[in-house]
């Protein structure tokens, strides 16, 4: 499904008007009914008490239709004004009048005292104060209501985002309504997908309003959508485990045991056929005590216990029969085993997927990815991305769709920046946001799991885009089914690693259909 902008979203309703003749009343009229439609799925609306907030633009004329709709079917609703009613323009005044004249209870509220007194006597609240456009922090009367609208624990539906939460980044702007349902119009938008914007949300639901799939098309292109599950090629009843993909890994440090066995053995565990690990010759014995089904090939060690750069000819010797490498869980800072790491990435002819260590080894000499001839992935956090791109943490965050962006496409390589709801972006700047994953997962050994699983997606057959996006998908998703037996407090990354071959059945299983039982995505009305 594709994600929009602030301004993408404005755009599609301009077009929407001036080329297919859908006017904004019935835009309107839509956004309102499905509103509607998903309160009455929730709560049974004849007898019941609503109210209805409603700020001065669009949002607040969405909240008049839903207000509508309410008085029709027997419930009681009262709206309540927070802009000048006056100032409401188009479709808004249009709707503003008919309830007016219909007999709904429309109040100017000039103090929280009135709004406390209303939200004491209602059954639930509609918030259509702010909507997307929101560019400052919400303060006043508008800050005093969201407030008492958070206290009163009554069940709330925001319509298109919850109130105070910016549209493009998912930020609180001041304060921001907690919702149990969010309803949101023509396409799902950034800030209903970051946090804590999508934490505030509740459930999510997306209406069209009426928007033909060609408007996509004309009205300039949407390069981001959600990050959905790709069908797994069939496996071969006769194959042998050369058949599943052949994976070297290196990897591995005296003082990093962890990172080394979580990637090579998720990678088995996810469906991969051969796992070979390169690793000081050192550790090998203490990894293979667990990790069986490994393949080693033990490493000359530097005088630290990482890999010596002695070792560079065998190693690309090694990946010349690979299907892919995997370079750096647990790799170590040392200064000689970045150098090794900076020739193998400009040397290595596969595809080479590059985690941790070996983010950090390449960071100073990032430009070396853009000379490679074959697909480079690299699956950097906040502070690994910090160092590829020379920016602060807090500059990526606060804007992580165009770093992103800017970043794959400069560098041609598909980079996956870990996080809630992390983001994947491929070369021509399409990027994909997804919604498996718990933040239980927030563990050491966690993104090892994550290399070893985008590793067996590629083993398995699929392109590399298509493995990189199903890898991150069921790797969330294997996270998540560890969390539903356990908890999110206390999963660890063995855990996620023992739930992998629970996804992938999951997957398998009816196109995968099952899976959605296992995250959160976005419910279309």
């Amino acid at each position: 499904m594709k994600i929009a902008t602030v301004s993408e979203m404005r755009r599609l309703d301009k077009t929407a008007s001036e080329q297919f003749g859908i006017k904004e009343e019935l835009l309107m009229e839509n956004a309102g009914e499905s509103a509607y439609l998903i309160l009455s799925e929730h709560i049974r609306i004849q007898g019941k008490r609503f109210v209805i907030f409603c700020g001065g633009g669009n949002n607040g004329g969405d909240g008049f239709v839903v207000a509508r709709k309410i008085h029709s079917s027997g419930g009681y609703v009262s709206v309540c004004l927070l802009g000048d009613r006056t100032r409401y323009k188009g479709a808004a005044a249009m709707n503003l009048d008919i309830i007016l004249k219909s007999g709904i209870e429309v109040i100017d509220i000039n103090s929280a005292k009135q709004a406390k007194d209303i939200l004491s006597d209602c059954d639930a609240v509609v918030d259509a104060i702010f909507g997307t456009g929101l560019a400052r922090d919400v303060t006043g009367t508008y800050g005093d209501v969201i407030t008492l609208i958070n206290k009163a624990e009554k069940p709330v539906l925001s319509l298109d985002i919850p109130s105070g939460v910016a549209g493009d980044t998912g930020k609180i702007m001041g304060t921001a309504v907690k919702a149990d349902l969010t309803v949101t119009f023509g396409l799902p938008k950034l800030g209903n997908m970051f946090f804590p914007g999508n934490k505030l949300g509740g459930k999510l639901y997306v209406t069209h309003i009426s928007f033909p799939p060609l408007i996509y098309d004309i009205a300039g292109p949407i390069n981001i959508e959600t990050n959905e599950l790709v069908p797994l090629p069939p496996r071969n009843a006769a194959g042998h485990k050369g058949d599943f993909g052949d994976v070297l890994f290196i990897a591995g440090a005296s003082t990093y045991f962890g990172a080394p066995y979580f990637a090579a053995l998720s990678f088995l565990k996810a469906g991969g056929g051969y796992a070979r690990l390169a690793a000081p010759k050192s550790i090998v014995p203490f990894i293979a005590a667990n990790g069986h089904e490994i393949v080693f090939i033990p490493q000359e060690e530097t005088t630290e216990g990482s890999i010596s750069i002695k070792n560079t000819d065998p190693l690309l010797e090694a990946s010349e029969r690979a299907d892919m490498v995997v370079l750096g869980p647990g790799l170590s800072p040392n200064r000689e085993t970045g150098e090794l790491a900076r020739q193998l990435v400009s040397q290595i002819k596969q595809p080479l997927l590059i985690d941790g260590d070996g983010i950090t080894a390449i960071s100073e000499h990032i430009d070396i990815i853009r000379h490679r001839d074959n697909d480079t992935i690299l699956t950097p956090h906040l502070g690994e991305m910090s160092r590829i791109t020379g920016l602060s943490v807090s500059e990526i965050d606060n804007n992580r769709i165009e770093v992103l962006r800017d970043t794959v496409k400069r560098l041609g390589a598909f980079i996956v920046l870990k996080g809630f709801h992390s983001l994947i972006g491929c070369p021509d700047g399409r990027i994909f946001i997804n919604l498996t994953g718990n933040s239980g997962m927030a563990s050491a050994g966690s993104g090892d799991v994550l290399t070893g699983t985008i590793a067996a997606m590629y083993g398995l057959g699929l392109p590399v885009e298509e493995a990189v996006r199903n890898g991150v998908f069921i790797h969330g998703a294997a996270g998540n089914m560890a969390a539903e037996t356990k908890g999110e407090d206390g999963i660890t990354a063995h855990d996620i690693m023992e739930s992998l071959p629970h996804a992938l059945k999951a997957a398998r299983e009816n196109n995968g259909k099952d899976m959605s039982e296992h995250y959160r995505g976005v419910k279309v009305v």
